[in-house]
């Protein structure tokens, strides 16, 4: 049956010709910020980030994971995991005309979760916010949000004013002209962003327990796979961030659908991201038992 359902989704999407691409990087590398530029080049019709479901300079429908006060419930706003939130979303977009949409994530099986609640096809194209900024680009984006716990959202300010007034901290014209490397063709490219510091990261660097960061941790993981148990983490502070060793437990005979790397990313981007909380390092252990 599932097999079934998956190749009537596949063709239903295949005639009414929606494709999804999908932007990837990590934490704070200007992802929100260059949407637009991909949006433009591959003429994409809407863009879903952070909760939100925008078009043009418009926001459609969703909410915003900015706008919540603690990591764990903006993660979960992120990835559409609310029932409602992931309904209201879903019945804008069956009322909307578009043939593409550009998903923005943290990591490719984050864009694979987000397609796959709205009932989207997968991504068939995946851009890397290295492909579309270069190095120094990419290293101001991160200094900024960690020093300064700043955000973007790609519409102008008026769409945030209205429903998110307390985190709107500035908006911006950006002016892309373009550079040798950068894979855009037409020269002047002008967008209103908005700069906004959310309820999470407000008020400057976070210090952050052990405790809490277990508590964290745990919450992102049972989102990744419910059978692996955080039994502790510690935590080192140092000049470049937070440097994590995460003591897993996991079944003898389960098999982690990931490489250790990849687990490594997903929980140093997810605590950057919605915590405010810069990771340098992340080190696991894992502790089998059953």
């Amino acid at each position: 049956m599932k097999t079934m359902n998956r190749v009537f989704k596949y063709a239903f999407w295949k005639l009414k010709g929606t494709k999804v691409y999908a932007l990837v990087g990590k934490s704070g590398t200007g992802k929100s910020f260059r949407s637009k530029l991909v949006a433009q080049k591959y003429r994409i019709d809407l863009i879903i980030d952070d909760g939100l479901l925008i078009r043009g300079d418009r926001i459609l429908s969703g909410k915003s994971a900015k706008r919540e006060e603690n990591v764990l419930s903006a993660v979960r706003t992120a990835v559409f995991d609310d029932p409602d939130h992931q309904k209201q979303v879903r019945e804008t977009l069956e009322k909307e005309k578009y043939h593409k949409v550009l998903i923005i994530g943290t990591s490719e099986k984050m864009v694979y979760k987000i397609a796959s609640r709205l009932n989207l096809p997968q991504p068939e194209k995946l851009f890397r916010i290295e492909d579309i900024a270069t190095k120094e680009q990419i290293e101001t984006a991160m200094r900024i949000r960690y020093s300064e716990g700043k955000h973007v959202i790609p519409v102008p300010s008026i769409e945030i004013t209205r429903n998110y007034p307390q985190i709107v901290y500035d908006s911006m014209r950006v002016f892309q002209k373009n550079k040798r490397n950068v894979p855009f063709k037409r020269k002047n490219v002008s967008f209103e962003k908005t700069i906004v510091r959310p309820e999470f990261s407000k008020y400057g660097k976070v210090t952050v327990s052990e405790a809490a960061l277990t508590q964290m941790v745990a919450h992102c993981l049972d989102e990744f796979d419910s059978q692996i148990k955080v039994k502790r983490v510690q935590v080192q502070i140092k000049a470049e961030g937070y440097a994590l060793t995460v003591k897993l437990r996991v079944p003898m005979q389960h098999q982690i659908s990931t490489t250790l790397g990849e687990l490594q990313e997903y929980i140093a981007d997810s605590l950057e991201k919605y915590g405010g909380i810069f990771v340098s390092s992340v080190n696991i252990e894992i502790e089998e038992w059953g």
